[in-house]
């Protein structure tokens, strides 16, 4: 009987990720604030040897308004081959599934037909995940071995949580249950990924959905009532392990990002502020005797600033928090890429010593007050910053967008964050440069939002690599 044959897009290893083709086609997730108008999933072209490089080539907007779509992913990725040998028959990296954060209805989108028009093949509506996994406010997902992995913020009949993860069905979407069995002190969520060779998953925090919503709310940030922790489980049985604080001051660590290396132990987690000095931090988590330790290793202090150029929330501080939003590892590991929403600033990041990471280029696009522009439009001055951010599987070009959350971008961007999307080249030793023909921005998406990025074939932060 012959085997059912594997998407070549689920690679081996990382270098093999890394040799594959390039992607072709950027998929960009947009909203609209005022929900007066669907959202919908754009699609950029990325080829640059196109006649339509940079410019977006596919529209499919999603049921129902005011979703706020936030992050997705694929429903299926490298991590499947951690169970190679069991029915993979259908199972590819097609469907892209798409939580709505406000809505808490989760769209999935097949790319199968033609990838450059996503066509809505199912919506899971909230009120499944809130009776079979008990959670509401989707935000994360990762394809995992046994399914996808879905963190969500609040909990179901509209209570403020405890936030966990939903596990869905690789194939049908369903909701299955919830992931956790014995969730020990954890309450606060928001990322959660692995270390498939070593049966740990890492889940981080932010807040619940009252404390995120109408923006952030002055009074909870300085009484440190935001996450400031980490949290390690047995990745196979869903039970907490150990919990890591990072101190009080240090506010919502939010993203994480592993080592691609199956056997590795260590990865990186990026901490928006301090309450102390307004800086922000990226942190590595390592195994230390037997357990798991978490260091700061890069901090990124605050930009003093004229009180009159600052929005209402930062008057009172007469400075610029940097505001680290996202953070991405390379597929090889050597370079990690930090955005700088309030500065404007993208970092790049030599990590290959993962415990000293030296700094090695940054760019500079729009910002609280410096308003830097893109060189295809030096004349306009941009707002917002980098802000997602998503790497190449070869680790040559890095996409970002500008829009952090509806509320949160209001409040820091009270003069409108508009839209757009910038990508980086890089040097293999160190360094970016913009590319100046790509630059899809405001009119482009339509007076939608744009927001996380996934690019076609994987990239750094879809994929779980199984094999060294």
């Amino acid at each position: 009987m012959n085997q059912p044959a594997i998407d070549p897009t689920f690679y081996r290893t990382a270098a093999d990720a890394a040799a594959a083709p390039p992607e072709k086609l950027a998929y960009v997730a947009a909203f609209d604030r005022a929900a007066d108008k669907p959202d919908a999933m754009c699609v950029v072209d990325v080829d640059a040897g196109s006649d339509t490089y940079g410019r977006v080539v596919g529209w499919t907007e999603v049921p129902g308004l005011g979703n706020e779509l936030h992050h997705f992913g694929w429903n299926a990725c490298s991590s499947a081959l951690k169970h190679e040998g069991h029915d993979m028959a259908g199972l590819a990296r097609r469907y892209l599934i798409v939580p709505g954060l406000r809505s808490s209805s989760l769209n999935v989108l097949d790319t199968g037909p033609d990838p450059r028009h996503p066509t809505v093949a199912r919506v899971v509506d909230a009120a499944d995940l809130a009776a079979k996994a008990g959670y509401s406010r989707p935000h994360t997902l990762h394809c995992g071995p046994d399914g996808v992995f879905l963190t969500c913020l609040g909990g179901a009949d509209g209570s403020d949580g405890p936030g966990g993860i939903a596990l869905l069905d690789h194939g049908t979407f369903d909701v299955l249950r919830q992931w956790e069995t014995d969730r020990g002190p954890q309450y606060f969520a928001y990322d959660a990924w692995w270390h498939l060779g070593r049966n740990t998953l890492i889940s981080s925090e932010w807040g619940t959905p009252s404390m995120l919503e109408d923006g952030l709310v002055p009074e909870l940030l300085l009484a440190n009532e935001y996450g400031h922790a980490l949290h390690f489980w047995d990745l196979a049985t869903g039970e907490h392990q150990q919990r890591v604080d990072l101190g009080a001051q240090h506010q919502m660590p939010l993203e994480l990002r592993p080592s691609h290396d199956p056997e590795a132990t260590w990865g990186f987690v990026g901490v928006v502020i301090s309450t102390a000095d307004l800086s922000a931090s990226v942190w590595r988590w390592h195994r230390e005797d037997g357990d798991w330790a978490v260091d700061k290793v890069i901090t990124i202090p605050a930009v003093p600033a004229d009180p009159d150029r600052l929005p209402p929330a930062l008057k009172p501080f007469g400075a610029v928090p940097p505001l680290v939003t996202d953070i991405d590892l390379s597929v090889d590991d050597n370079f990690l890429y930090v955005s700088c929403w309030g500065t404007g600033e993208l970092k790049q990041f030599d990590v290959r010593d993962p415990a000293h990471p030296t700094e090695t280029a940054s760019v500079h696009l729009g910002g609280i007050v410096g308003r830097a522009a893109h060189p295809a439009a030096p004349t306009e001055s941009l707002s917002g910053g980098p802000q997602m951010v998503e790497i190449s599987r070869d680790g040559e070009r890095v996409y970002v967008t500008n829009s952090l959350y509806g509320a949160w971008d209001d409040q820091f961007y009270p003069d409108g964050v508009g839209a757009w999307m910038a990508l980086m080249h890089t040097d293999p030793r160190g360094g970016m440069t913009v590319d100046e023909r790509f630059f899809p921005h405001d009119g482009d998406f339509r007076g939608l939002r744009a927001h996380q990025v996934r690019l076609q074939g994987g990239d750094a932060s879809s994929d779980s690599y199984c094999y060294r």
